[in-house]
């Protein structure tokens, strides 16, 4: 069994999803734990640590965030607050100059943090990329996914339904690294 540390039921969802396709039993708890300022890894290590000292057990942490190339990867690790604070109407604006897709290009990041007493963390990114839209579409999903659009797609997150964008997001890639590590490690 594996120990998933989150406060956030969408996560909770899309990976007990996983799980279940790879017979793998997985428990959910809300442990709040300081986070590190620091990259999306030394966060994702440093809650699966203390989590798993503290349980006594194994357990996955995950961290993501929205990458914009053109803005030097802003807002990166600060993705929850500035969601909070300027929202998607502040990023397109801080986009508003940038017209192509290549000026546009952004990836969504996931790192699941995994860590078993007595036995040193392990990580596991996952990515998808897209492009900032130039306006919010869809009223799915949360935070970014209006804005994120997968042009392979022809959508934005805030349009897919939560089967279609857990096909191929950013936390189901890094999630079935785990597993996929997890079983053969096993």
């Amino acid at each position: 069994m594996i120990t998933f540390i989150t406060g956030n039921n969408h996560k909770v969802e899309e990976a007990e999803n996983i799980f279940r396709k790879f017979n793998i039993e997985l428990e959910h708890i809300d442990l709040g734990y300081t986070e590190p300022q620091g990259t999306l890894e030394e966060v994702a290590i440093a809650g699966a640590e203390y989590a798993s000292r503290k349980l006594n057990k194994p357990v996955i942490v995950e961290d993501a965030g929205l990458f914009i190339k053109a803005l030097n990867d802003f807002p990166g690790t600060y993705s929850s607050y500035v969601q909070d604070t300027i929202g998607n109407k502040g990023i397109l604006k801080l986009m508003n100059d940038l017209k192509t897709d290549q000026e546009r290009y952004a990836e969504f990041r996931s790192v699941i943090g995994y860590c078993a007493p007595n036995i040193e963390p392990e990580i596991f990114l996952g990515k998808v990329s897209g492009v900032i839209a130039f306006e919010e579409k869809g009223d799915k999903g949360f935070a970014f996914d209006p804005i994120f659009y997968v042009p392979n797609m022809s959508k934005t997150f805030g349009e897919l339904t939560t089967d279609e964008k857990n096909q191929f997001s950013h936390r189901r890639n890094s999630l079935e690294l785990f597993v996929n590590w997890y079983k053969s490690n096993k």
